[in-house]
């Protein structure tokens, strides 16, 4: 996206994005980044504490006369001081590095590069959101503050697109990794949340990571560009989940064919990788067709994706951090590849559908 996509393949022909993060980017003048601007000030020992000509130096030179640790520890203090799960200093709109929302710079397909290999993870949101919502009132609450433009309106549209049950989160629930093309979905189950909890879990995932990897795949869709798109969906799937190959949940068929799909992207320009290697050599079935092996690029006519994911293996215990709790994951042995072809656009009781409303909210939730 840097300069409106005018570099061409000056610096790279193929872009690899895992989990693309696309917080609110504002202006860099707008209101948001000005106030963590002046905050960071303060904390530094330039305060604007007297209007424009009445001090002899301005904000930006009081901050350069300040020492290196003075500066890291105001900016450390004050992003600290953020919004659960983000951070005070975001990337922004400039004008000329960064001329536009992403939202809208990728619907008119001004990228750099030619061909992208773009992916998300099932359940990106959790380490984002916090996990003390149990009752719609509390999802309200957290929409107000993780989108402070929005209207009451703004917000009953929001619970439209991510309907649910009103009652509150039962903690005794089961936790389980949905199918994504049937029965409950992401908008209120998961590995590691049910009803109001999920509900923000998904509404921070879809309009922070998901969504942009929609988003980029359209770009890349056309005018003589190509993308490829898949989901990481080994349980739990959390954001970050997929960078491990030596996680106890991911079987060595899985962390092959991982491999196999970027390396042959960053050599042939194409993920696309051989059924033996999908299957898996446990799956019993290794010479069986896969539709991996003839990988089709991601258009809106036909907007699939490849489902990483395992079947099998063997239940045990492990505490997740960003939930406080314990769930029941599966590892060796028994671990077979689960990789198949998918409708990105249904997927998730709609995904396809949300992505394009977040788009529609850009004036209000500017990504």
């Amino acid at each position: 996206m840097a300069y409106g996509g005018s570099q061409g393949t000056s610096l790279f022909v193929n872009t690899i994005a895992a989990s693309p993060y696309l917080p609110m980017q504002y202006g860099y003048k707008d209101w948001l980044p000005s106030q963590s601007y002046y905050a960071f000030a303060t904390e530094a020992g330039c305060p604007p504490s007297l209007p424009y000509g009445a001090h002899p130096q301005t904000i930006f030179q009081c901050l350069v006369g300040k020492d290196t640790d003075t500066l890291i520890n105001a900016s450390a203090t004050i992003s600290e001081s953020g919004n659960y799960g983000t951070w005070a200093f975001l990337p922004v709109t400039d004008g000329v590095f960064v001329q536009d929302l992403p939202s809208q710079q990728l619907l008119r397909k001004q990228v750099n590069g030619i061909n992208a290999l773009i992916g998300n993870n099932a359940a990106e949101g959790p380490s984002f959101v916090p996990q003390n919502i149990t009752s719609e009132d509390n999802l309200v609450a957290w929409l107000q503050l993780t989108f402070p433009l929005f209207t009451n309106d703004d917000i009953a549209k929001v619970l439209l697109y991510y309907p649910s049950s009103n009652a509150s989160t039962n903690p005794n629930a089961p936790l389980y990794a949905t199918s994504g093309d049937s029965g409950p979905s992401a908008l209120n189950q998961s590995s590691v949340g049910t009803g109001q909890q999920e509900r923000a879990d998904n509404i921070y995932a879809e309009t922070t990571f998901v969504c942009p990897s929609y988003w980029m795949a359209e770009a890349y869709s056309d005018r003589g560009r190509t993308s490829f798109k898949y989901q990481f969906s080994v349980p739990p799937a959390l954001h970050g989940s997929d960078v491990s190959g030596s996680a106890p949940n991911i079987g060595p068929d899985l962390a092959l064919a991982f491999r196999q799909i970027w390396g042959n992207f960053i050599t042939a320009n194409n993920p696309s990788i051989s059924s033996s290697v999908a299957n898996g050599a446990s799956s019993g079935n290794a010479g069986s067709s896969n539709d991996a092996s003839n990988w089709p690029p991601f258009t809106i006519y036909a907007p699939y994706q490849i489902n990483l994911n395992e079947t099998g293996g063997t239940p045990f215990s492990t505490n997740i951090t960003q939930i406080g709790h314990n769930i029941t994951e599966f590892g060796q042995p028994g671990l077979q590849n689960d990789i198949t072809l998918v409708n990105a656009w249904t997927w998730e009781a709609g995904r396809g559908y949300r992505c394009d409303f977040w788009r529609s909210m850009g004036a209000i939730v500017p990504e």
